[in-house]
């Protein structure tokens, strides 16, 4: 072989390793662009840390919250507990002249329209406006001491979301306070750090006051339903008392 030849030879081996660097570089470049971004995720801890102390009182909300839920429901579940044998056997009673099996009977079954009507059985013999008088007025006690806590879950799902929109606004002003304070090294990721960590609050204020709107109307729903069943058994009882004696 020539010397020619041998420069040659080593002229294209240059020539093929330049074109093959330059296809690995671009093949390089073109997986890179094509690679999906991997986006931070933040945790649901991380986020809620990031509200600021406008979460603590809106923490305080949803937890009182649930535990009136939680004990309201129990307490009406067992309001609303049915005994078709009751009214059958007062009736027994007020027909034989048992009075006292009568309240013995509704001291033990311990519901409010036992209640209900131990206070009538107490006004047997009074008139009967005096006797119905009487036992409306422990059904509104009754009612009252079932809605107990009510209040508090109302308040909460009209005033959580107003707390966090409260956050927010805050949050939006120390955002663009921090933005001009940075000036002439201001961007927009100054700006949208702090608006993120700004609706922060307002998303925990929804899910506090939706959650307790819902929670509340729930158990409305639940009294209203005692109402009804205390209703039946005082038209049931005021029946039962203008019966004529056998």
């Amino acid at each position: 072989m020539t010397i020619l030849g041998l420069i040659q030879e080593s002229g294209m081996n240059g020539a093929v390793d330049s074109a093959f660097t330059a296809v690995t570089d671009t093949v390089a470049a073109v997986g890179s662009a094509a690679a999906p971004v991997i986006e931070e995720k933040l945790s649901v801890w991380d986020l809620c840390l990031k509200g600021g102390w406008i979460m603590i009182p809106l923490l305080i909300l949803s937890v009182v919250s649930i535990y009136i839920f939680i004990e309201r429901f129990i307490a009406l579940r067992s309001a609303a507990k049915r005994d078709d044998s009751f009214m059958k056997r007062i009736k027994d009673y007020i027909h034989d002249g048992e009075i006292e099996s009568a309240i013995n009977l509704c001291k033990k079954t311990d519901t409010p329209y036992a209640r209900l009507i131990l206070k009538g059985i107490s006004r047997i013999g009074r008139p009967m406006n005096d006797v119905l008088v009487a036992i409306e007025n422990t059904g509104n006690l009754e009612v009252s001491a079932l809605e107990k806590g009510f209040t508090w879950l109302a308040t909460t799902a009209s005033g959580a979301p107003m707390i966090g929109f409260l956050g927010t606004v805050t949050g939006m002003v120390q955002a663009f306070f921090a933005l001009a304070s940075a000036g002439s090294n201001a961007n927009v990721t100054i700006l949208a750090s702090g608006i993120y960590e700004a609706l922060v609050t307002t998303v925990a204020g929804l899910i506090v006051g939706i959650i307790a709107l819902f929670a509340y109307n729930f158990l409305v729903s639940r009294v209203n339903k005692v109402m009804n069943q205390l209703e039946a058994k005082t038209m049931e009882f005021m029946d039962l008392l203008n019966e004529p004696a056998k």
